[in-house]
């Protein structure tokens, strides 16, 4: 008997049904997986408001999680029932069970353990490609990272500081300030009390950042240029206050020819290959102890509503964990 959490039509966190359903045999190229523990990430509440459409109605929200191997479909190689995987890229997570393509899923290392492999592929693979993709952070750069006590912002700071990065973080209390230091952050900006922007720009001495991480969106957007330095590049990754909207690129000009993008996941990982490239960067770091992945959290699978609540009052800091 399987169950999952579904949603019937977009709305607020009420809208998630927890729900028996029917799970076929696994397709071609598709295996089952019993599931241990299931990411939560803010993108999910965009496809339950509606903000991201989903291909159709009911849908099951999630987009990573982790478990066991116990069906495997036809024309299916390099796996086996019993063996531990994980992915971050495939939507419908929120379930005891699933199937899903096999080649979205990496077999995990006997280091990382289930929950931590949940609570980190959505996050980890975006810091991944945040960080050695798109912008390739060496040492001596300036990085901003907004939010920098959340699931993305953690890993982002940690991740940096060990590529050589000076890190300025923005948290909205002196308690995630505290997380944000304890994850290597040099610099930290509460942004309720304090002009980002001036504050930057006192820090480094006028110089300002080579890059932006903007996990917030609508309302750090503005603040977010300001932070740069000619030619600097603001990646806007996330819309937690809401989609970026109205922007005259004239700005970008006067501002100092700043590079502004709007980066996703599946254009990163388009391919098999760079799945499982970027997966193996992600578990280095994590398996040296140069990314710890803090678990603050855990919510039964039922109770996916107040885990949303939490989440969107934004009284969760570090990653959090459906548990089935």
């Amino acid at each position: 008997m399987a169950f999952a959490v579904r949603v019937h039509t977009h709305g607020g966190p009420e809208v998630l049904k927890y729900e028996e359903i029917t799970l076929p045999a696994p397709g071609p190229g598709e295996i089952r997986i019993k599931q241990t523990a299931i990411g939560l990430n803010f993108i999910d509440t965009y496809f339950r408001t509606g903000l991201y459409k989903p291909a159709a109605y009911p849908f099951v929200p999630g987009n990573e999680g982790a478990g066991v191997v116990t069906a495997i479909g036809k024309g299916v190689k390099g796996f086996k029932k019993g063996d531990r995987v994980a992915y971050g890229t495939m939507q419908g997570s929120y379930a005891t069970e699933r199937n899903i393509p096999a080649d979205k899923t990496i077999k995990l290392p006997k280091k990382v353990s289930d929950k931590v492999a949940a609570a980190m592929m959505l996050k980890g693979l975006t810091a991944q490609y945040l960080l050695r993709q798109l912008f390739k952070v060496k040492k001596g750069h300036v990085v901003l990272v907004h939010a920098a006590a959340g699931g993305v912002g953690q890993i982002l700071t940690q991740w940096a500081k060990h590529l050589g990065a000076t890190v300025i973080a923005t948290v909205g209390s002196k308690d995630k300030a505290a997380i944000a230091k304890k994850n290597g952050a040099h610099h930290v900006i509460l942004y309720r009390d304090e002009d980002v922007a001036k504050r930057v720009a006192e820090i480094t001495k006028g110089k300002k950042c080579d890059v932006v991480y903007d996990g917030v969106g609508k309302t750090t957007f503005m603040s977010s240029l300001d932070s740069l330095k000619p030619r600097g590049m603001l990646a806007t990754y996330g819309n937690a206050s809401g989609p970026v909207d109205g922007v005259n690129l004239g700005i970008l000009a006067t501002k100092g020819s700043l590079i502004v993008t709007r980066p996703t996941m599946v254009h990163y990982f388009a391919t098999r290959k760079e799945l499982e490239r970027g997966a193996k960067d992600l578990f280095k770091v994590v398996e040296k102890g140069k990314v710890k992945i803090q678990i603050n959290q855990t919510y039964p699978l039922n109770d996916a509503e107040k885990a949303h609540r939490d989440l969107e009052a934004r009284n969760t800091t570090g990653q959090t964990v459906l548990l089935p």
